[in-house]
């Protein structure tokens, strides 16, 4: 008889993914092209967009916060209020992009934002196997609005990124609290 007949067979232990996570620190966008600043994670790195409509990106404040590290892009879109752009259209817009999640979604919260300097907005934290975990649109409810999604570059599974996820929704929420409207 060996010591291996005699060894109970037991369970894997439960695992998750090593990550080595930057310590939160932030710097200040702010830009002549745009009419707000906030703040973003010194890690990562601010991309203007490259989707072009008629030769053209639709706004010079349409850009994307990536984090080749933690393999996440935060996608942002800048709106101008205007008759062609107006603000019950933007917000039926973002409630349309946040609800293209529902049919993989197991949950979706909504929560109102208002920051200290005013700005107001709705923030769609959406559970589950989905794209876009993190959506959220900032406005004065005037002249501006601005919207945000969160999107892994990788198949999503939250099992495997939920750590990353908590660890970014930190920077998001510092990004929508630092968030201000140019005079």
């Amino acid at each position: 008889m060996t010591c291996k007949e005699n060894d109970v067979p037991l369970p894997k232990m439960r695992m998750y993914p090593k990550v080595d996570f930057p310590v939160h620190k932030y710097t200040q966008y702010d830009t002549t092209s745009c009419v707000f600043t906030f703040k973003y994670p010194v890690y990562t790195k601010i991309v203007k967009d490259q989707y072009i409509f008629d030769g053209k990106p639709m706004s010079e404040c349409w850009f994307n916060i990536d984090n080749a590290k933690l393999n996440y892009t935060l996608h942002c879109s800048y709106y101008p209020i205007d008759k062609t752009m107006n603000m019950t259209k933007m917000i039926n817009d973002a409630f349309n992009l946040a609800g293209k999640h529902n049919t993989k979604a197991s949950f979706r919260n909504e929560k109102l934002i208002q920051n200290p300097n005013g700005v107001e907005g709705l923030y769609f934290d959406i559970e589950g196997p989905v794209a876009s975990p993190v959506q959220f649109f900032l406005t004065d409810n005037t002249s501006h609005f601005f919207r945000a999604s969160l999107y892994f570059n990788a198949k999503v599974n939250p099992d495997s990124t939920q750590i990353v996820l908590d660890f970014v929704k930190t920077d998001i929420d510092t990004l929508i609290q630092t968030f201000r409207w140019k005079k």
